[in-house]
């Protein structure tokens, strides 16, 4: 039951990774720091797109409009934090 706890617990910080790096892309790219013409940048991209949008998409919807603003990756690993910490202390309990 450790070693579920501990996968799951892995699988979920490497999505907070995923989310920072699409954030950090995402702005290089509204910044004109990279190029989406440029085929690694669009592979990258479209990757952390399809990866992180199904999740982020919801929350989206949800949050109010701020203008240029994305506050929903925040709100998302706030929540992933939140679960891993429940993790923790589900599986000293168990």
């Amino acid at each position: 039951m450790q070693s579920l706890f501990l996968l799951i617990d892995t699988i979920l910080g490497l999505y907070v990774w995923i989310l920072i790096a699409s954030a950090i892309l995402s702005w290089l790219v509204a910044f004109n720091v990279v190029n989406t013409r440029n085929r690694a940048v669009y592979v990258i991209g479209d990757f952390l797109y399809r990866v992180t949008e199904p999740v982020l998409g919801p929350i989206r919807r949800v949050l109010p409009n701020l203008g240029g603003l994305d506050l929903s990756p925040i709100i998302l690993i706030l929540l992933i934090f939140f679960i891993r910490n429940l993790l923790r202390e589900y599986a000293f309990l168990v």
